[in-house]
Order: C-alpha cells, then structure tokens, then sequence
C-alpha cells in the first residue's frame, strides 16, 4: 500500500452499499446511500499527546468499523478508492 497514515488518521476501505432492500426490491445506482461501514487497511502511529508521548491506537488493521456520514477525505490509490479519516470518526468496531 502506497498510502501510510500520519498520527491518529486511518486509511478505510468503504464497503460496497447493498444493491437490494430488505423486502427484495433492487436499487438503482443513484438511490444507493454511501455505506458507512469498512475495512482498516492501515493506521497512523497514534496521535502527540500533551506529554509528549503517542497515544496508543484503538483501531487496527483488519478491523471493520462504522463512521459517521461525512467522515473523511476520498481519496484513489493504486485504482481503488479508500477514505481518509481520523480516530474520532469512528463510532464503533463491528465484532
């Protein structure tokens, strides 16, 4: 991976948003939301605290997590397309 990630930042890799319903209707591509859901491909070292000292990361690699809506920087490398985001942003591990 070409893309390594500076301080509390993540690089995710968005999972693909479901093309049927619930009831089996199947959704057009301009109807589908953006999933908020994905995959950690790689994590930063962890953020500079006040002390000096780096905080230690709550994600790794591997992990599937949720974000909020707008979190974030969209970004291509290597013909796929990943996300940027801090720590913060996301809101839960999906064990």
């Amino acid at each position: 991976m070409s893309l390594v990630p500076l301080g509390d930042k993540l690089v995710v890799e968005r999972l693909e948003a479901e093309d049927k319903t619930k009831g089996g209707i199947y959704l057009p591509e301009a109807a589908k939301e953006k999933p908020k859901q994905g995959k950690v491909i790689s994590t930063g070292p962890g953020k500079v605290l006040d002390s000096g000292s780096r905080g230690q990361m709550t994600v790794k690699k591997g992990d599937l997590v949720l974000f909020t809506s707008y979190a974030g920087t969209e970004v291509e490398a290597e013909g796929k397309e990943y996300l940027i985001m801090s720590e913060d942003d996301v809101m839960a591990i999906v064990g």
